[in-house]
C-alpha cells in the first residue's frame, strides 16, 4: 500500500510500505481523507515538530477520516465493515460520548498518529489503510460527508480550547487572531457557544474570507495597516501560534479578560509583554490538543455545512508535494486535505 512518509528535512516521498492488517482486538480503516496539519508542514520542511526530530522514517497525519474495511477477530463493539468513521488520533483517548473530561489527553507517554514524540514514533494515518483500536473509531452520522468529516480533529482541538475559557464566551466580545484552519473553526465554535460579536484579523485576504463564510462578524486587515483597538475585546483567541500575535492579544484584550492560546507557539523562550498581563489581571489560557470534545465537532460539522468552506484545496497522493506546498501558503489555501482512495459519498 501507500503512504506518505517523511524521511528528514525536505525528504517527503510517497512510499511503498507493508499493507497493514488489524490487530486482533482492533480494525482495519481504508483511509479516504486526510487533512494536512501545521506538525506535517514542519516535519517535511525541518524534519522535526518542535523538540520532536524525525529518527525514522514516519507515515504522516492525524486528522483522518475513512470506512471501516476489516475488523480483528476479538474487536468486540466494532462497528460493521463498510460504517464511515472519523478517528480520534490519541491512545489512550476519552471513550465515545464521554460528557465529563477524562484529562487522558495530558496522560505523560501517551500517543498521537503522526507524531515523533515516541521512540519508536508513532506512524500515522496518510496510508491507504490504517490500523487501529475500536475505542479511537466515532461512527459518522449519514448527512455528514467524508469531506467535511475530515475537519472533525482540528474543530475538536478548538472547541477544547474554548471550553478552556469557561462561560467567558457567551455574549462576549472575540478577537480571532489568525484566520487559518483552527483560527475559521474557532469562529464557528464561539458563534455556536453564544459570543455576541466575533472579529476575525489577519495578515492574509484569502483566510479573512474563509472566516467570514463561516461567521466572523466583522474582519480586520492587518496587512492594509487595519488595528484593533487596545482594551476593546473582553475574550482574544490567539489562533496564529506567533509572539508577536499574543503580545497583540494581551494589547487588544480588555482589563480582567481572557486570552487562549490556541496556537502552537515556538519552543524556547518567547518575547512577550507580561507586564500588560499583570497589570490588566488578564487570564491566559493554555491549551493542548483535545479530550472529549470529538463527538460534539462531529455534531457540529453536521449542523453546520457552511464550514465546507474551510476546506479550500484537495489532492491526490501523486500530487502529495503540491498539496503540502499549497497548505504552506496561506494566501491561498485554508485546510488542504489529501484523498488516499476513492470516496464513497462521491
Amino acid at each position: 500500500m501507500k503512504a506518505v512518509v517523511v524521511h528528514g528535512a525536505k525528504d517527503l516521498r510517497v512510499d511503498e510500505v507493508p499493507a497493514a492488517v488489524p490487530e486482533p482486538d482492533g480494525v482495519l480503516v481504508r483511509v479516504v481523507y486526510g487533512g494536512i496539519c501545521g506538525s506535517d508542514l514542519h516535519y517535511a520542511a525541518d524534519g522535526r515538530n518542535g523538540a520532536y526530530p524525525v529518527e525514522e522514517p514516519l507515515t504522516l497525519g492525524h486528522e483522518v477520516v475513512g470506512v471501516v474495511a476489516d475488523v480483528g477477530q476479538s474487536a468486540s463493539g466494532a462497528p460493521p465493515i463498510g460504517t464511515r468513521v472519523a478517528i480520534h488520533p490519541a491512545v489512550p483517548c476519552a471513550p465515545a460520548g464521554a460528557a465529563e473530561p477524562t484529562g487522558l489527553h495530558l496522560t505523560p507517554g501517551g500517543t498521537y498518529l503522526g507524531s515523533a514524540s515516541t521512540r519508536p514514533h508513532t506512524q500515522g494515518g496518510f496510508a491507504e489503510l490504517l490500523p487501529v483500536g475500536v475505542g479511537q473509531l466515532r461512527v459518522l452520522p449519514a448527512n455528514l460527508p467524508l469531506r467535511r468529516a475530515v475537519l472533525a480533529e482540528p474543530l475538536a482541538v478548538a472547541l477544547h480550547g474554548l471550553a478552556r475559557l469557561g462561560d467567558r464566551v457567551r455574549g462576549a466580545r472575540v478577537l480571532v487572531s489568525g484566520a487559518g484552519p483552527i483560527g475559521s473553526l474557532a469562529v464557528t465554535g464561539l458563534n455556536h457557544l453564544g459570543a455576541r460579536t466575533v472579529v476575525a484579523a489577519d495578515l492574509q485576504e484569502y483566510p479573512l474570507q474563509v472566516a467570514k463564510s463561516v461567521g466572523a462578524t466583522e474582519i480586520v486587515r492587518l496587512s492594509d495597516g487595519e488595528t484593533c483597538e487596545p482594551g476593546s475585546f473582553d475574550v482574544v483567541v490567539e489562533a496564529a501560534g506567533a509572539a508577536a500575535s499574543l503580545a497583540s492579544a494581551l494589547a487588544a484584550v480588555r482589563p480582567g479578560g481572557a486570552v487562549l492560546q490556541l496556537g502552537m507557539l515556538p519552543g524556547g523562550g518567547v518575547p512577550v509583554p507580561m507586564a500588560s498581563l499583570i497589570a490588566k489581571e488578564i487570564a491566559l489560557f493554555g491549551s493542548q490538543r483535545f479530550d472529549t470534545e470529538l463527538d460534539a465537532a462531529i455534531a457540529l460539522l453536521a449542523a453546520e455545512p457552511a464550514l465546507d468552506a474551510v476546506v479550500s484545496h484537495e489532492f491526490d497522493l501523486g500530487s502529495t508535494a503540491e498539496a503540502f506546498a499549497c497548505a504552506a501558503d496561506s494566501s491561498r489555501s485554508a485546510k488542504t486535505i489529501l484523498r488516499l482512495s476513492a470516496d464513497p459519498d462521491s
